[in-house]
Parts: C-alpha cells; sequence; structure tokens
C-alpha cells in the first residue's frame, strides 16, 4: 500500500511544467449535488478546482477547456444533466467569463485559437457513448484539443474512463492537478506516517462494498469501529437476531473473518452494543433504542444507540489519527441521524489528525456543520475507498513522472 502511494506522489505537478502558451485540458469533478429544482446545494467540488484553473490563468496558458460529467446520462444529451446551470455557479466562483461549448469537435478550431484567460467549459462528458466505455476515438478527439492534459478529477480517478484515462495517451504533457496532489498528500500523512493510535471508522450500508479495505489496514490500525448497516452482518455472524435490520447473509463468515484477523493484529473492535430500532423507515410510528442483542420482532435497526455512541467517542477521543468512511445510520433521515451527527462531533472535537473518505461522509459532516474542523475531506467517495484499500488509481497511471 505504501509503495503505491509513493508511486502516485511521484507524477509530475502543474508546477513542474511550463504551460504558458499552450493549450490546457483539464479534467475537473463537477459531479456537484443538486436539489429538485436542479440548484447546486453543496459547490465544494468546484471550488476544490480553482486553484488549478486559476494557476493556469495566472501562468498565461493559451486557453482553458474544462471537462467533466455530471450525473448518470446513459451516454446521450439529457436537459436534466446539462452543465448549462454549472456554468454559472463556475462564472461567479471564477470572477470571469467562462464560454460554454455544446460539442467541442465542431469548436475545436476555437479552442486552438490561443487567447489568454480564455475558459471554456465542455458540455456534459458522460452525453457520449464513449467516454465510460474509454473509447479510442473520444480519447483522442480529446488529446487533439489541447498541449497538456492536467487530471484533477479525484472524484473519478479510479475510472478507465476516456477523460479519465484514454485521453493521457494522446497528450503531449499531461500531469496532476493540486487537487488529485492535496488528496495523495493528505492520506499518505495518514498511512505512511501516522501519529499512533489509529482508529478506522468505517459505516454505510453494505460490508461487501468495504471487505478489501478492512483487510487490507487491520495491520495499519489499532481500532477498527464499525457502525451503520454492515455492523448488523457484524453482530448476526456474533449470534444476535437482528430481525428485520438489512444485513448480507452472503458476508457473515466474512464477518467472522475480519474479527478474527483483526485479533491476530491487535486490533480492537468496536461494535454497537445498542441500536435505534423502526417498524417502518419510510413510514415510521414506532422508534425505540433497545440492546443489540435484543432488536423486536417487526422492527429494524437504523441507528447506532447512545451507548453506543458514548462507546465509539471514548475510542475516538484517545486516537491521534482518525479515517472515516460511512455514516453510522440512515442520516439522511432527521430521526435517524443522530448517531452519525455526534460521532461527526466526537471525530471534530478530538485533537487528531482526522480525514473523511468522501461521498456520503462528507455530506454527513455537512449536515452536522463540522466540515471546517477536520483536518482533510476528501472529494471521491470511491476513489478515497480504494486509495485506502492500497491501489493505484488509474488516473494517476498514465501521468508524466518526475523521474522520467
Amino acid at each position: 500500500m505504501l509503495s503505491n502511494l509513493k508511486y502516485m506522489q511521484g507524477v509530475k505537478g502543474l508546477k513542474d511544467i511550463d504551460i504558458e502558451g499552450k493549450r490546457v485540458l483539464i479534467r475537473v469533478d463537477f459531479n456537484v449535488p443538486v436539489d429538485s429544482h436542479g440548484n447546486i446545494t453543496d459547490d465544494r467540488r468546484i471550488r476544490s478546482a480553482l486553484s488549478s484553473i486559476n494557476y493556469c490563468i495566472d501562468h498565461n496558458a493559451c486557453s482553458i477547456t474544462l471537462v467533466t460529467h455530471f450525473g448518470r446520462p446513459k451516454g446521450k444529451y439529457d436537459e436534466k444533466y446539462s452543465l448549462k446551470h454549472i456554468r454559472k455557479r463556475l462564472e461567479r466562483l471564477l470572477n470571469r467569463r467562462v464560454e460554454f461549448i455544446e460539442d467541442f469537435e465542431k469548436s475545436k478550431d476555437e479552442i486552438a485559437t490561443c487567447s489568454l484567460e480564455r475558459v471554456f467549459l465542455l458540455e456534459n462528458i458522460r452525453f457520449r457513448e464513449g467516454e465510460k466505455q474509454n473509447d479510442e476515438q473520444l480519447s483522442q478527439k480529446l488529446g487533439s484539443i489541447c498541449d497538456v492534459y492536467v487530471n484533477d478529477a479525484f472524484g473519478t480517478s479510479h475510472r478507465k474512463h476516456a477523460s479519465t484515462y484514454g485521453v493521457a495517451d494522446y497528450a503531449q504533457i499531461k500531469v496532476a492537478g493540486f487537487l488529485m496532489m492535496r488528496e495523495i498528500e493528505a492520506f499518505s500523512k495518514a498511512l505512511e506516517n501516522p501519529l499512533s493510535p489509529i482508529a478506522l471508522v468505517v459505516g454505510g450500508a453494505k460490508i461487501s462494498s468495504k471487505i478489501t479495505l478492512l483487510k487490507a489496514v487491520l495491520q495499519k490500525i489499532d481500532k477498527l469501529i464499525i457502525g451503520g448497516a454492515m455492523s448488523n452482518t457484524f453482530l448476526k455472524a456474533m449470534g444476535y437476531d437482528m430481525k428485520e435490520s438489512l444485513f448480507e447473509t452472503d458476508y457473515i463468515d466474512t464477518a467472522n473473518e475480519v474479527i478474527q484477523l483483526a485479533r491476530e493484529n491487535s486490533v480492537k473492535v468496536y461494535l454497537p452494543v445498542d441500536v435505534v430500532v423502526t417498524d417502518s423507515i419510510e413510514r415510521s410510528v414506532d422508534v425505540k433504542v433497545v440492546p443489540s442483542q435484543d432488536v423486536l420482532e417487526g422492527f429494524k435497526a437504523v441507528d447506532i444507540g447512545p451507548a453506543t455512541v458514548k462507546l465509539f467517542s471514548e475510542a475516538i477521543e484517545l486516537s491521534n489519527t482518525i479515517i472515516w468512511n460511512g455514516p453510522m445510520g440512515i442520516y439522511e433521515i432527521d430521526k435517524f441521524s443522530k448517531g452519525t451527527f455526534k460521532i461527526a462531533n466526537a471525530i471534530a472535537d478530538c485533537y487528531a489528525y482526522t480525514i473523511v473518505g468522501g461521498g456520503d461522509t462528507a455530506d454527513a459532516v455537512d449536515r452536522a456543520s463540522e466540515a471546517e474542523n477536520f483536518s482533510f475531506i476528501s472529494t471521491g467517495g470511491g476513489a478515497s475507498l480504494e486509495l485506502l484499500e492500497g491501489k493505484i488509481l488509474p488516473g494517476f497511471e498514465k501521468l508524466d513522472r518526475k523521474d522520467s
């Protein structure tokens, strides 16, 4: 795992090259959350890309072209996923005009015309069927509109798509943006030379999505704190009847393996001692707190209980490095959000290096109004998970290296 992190740290960044007079294509991640009216509810991902964009402007790039995806269109135009609204927020944050390009192939000559400080935003790249297939033709077309390719989309750096991976084969110079390097530095600090004790706090729905992570880090951590629906599978493995709670029958043996591996590595495992249960998630009439071994007939566990919050908080308080990936319950519903928010408060209050693994966890930290009190909040959910698992992210594989 550590050698892979060092490998990714060894790629060239923007400051390692000369971009003056060059056409720069930046793969950004503007896949921001929006409400039912299409209004952006969190623009962190856009703000995270500003340092790379402004650096290119300040260092006289010939032109700057931004490419991103938004939502999950199925390889064709869908008005709901157009970037026109994203453009307005970007212009406000950059404090400059951004030119919107609906078809970059038709506008190729315009993009090639050198005009200092010119910024283009291409329409949603996932409107093109070849993006997710890492289509060679699309990769080549993207490479043809730039002299320098900058990957600054950490949130999609675990995907081998045309705009995050294939394009690097057709760009003269390819480097990482400032966000990509910040992400790697943050995770390196948490994994390479961390201050002990080290606690990994995991939650979310499924053990299956985090099993590789759990097995990969058990030799590196001191405490494993498990909440969310995935803890139900561990509790089931201990012989508890979880009644209607969500758990993965096929992973009960795996849960036992993780517990055994933790023992072998002297890792202390923390599981819920009490849970919040309800008769219905959508239309709950009855909500109770019960011991983990006493889930009521017809009820399901949806959050950690107050005794568990106290137990987890004490373990967190005595840690010096904390990595958190996954909420403690169904935090999107007010009734079932207390556990997640209280754990966010506990981590934010402790004197430790604290890192959040993106996705739902980052959203939960925001909702708990604790974002400013964490050492680092990753912009990538799946990408941060694969980084913690010890993988080399594809988004780094084809970038130029400092030692070449």
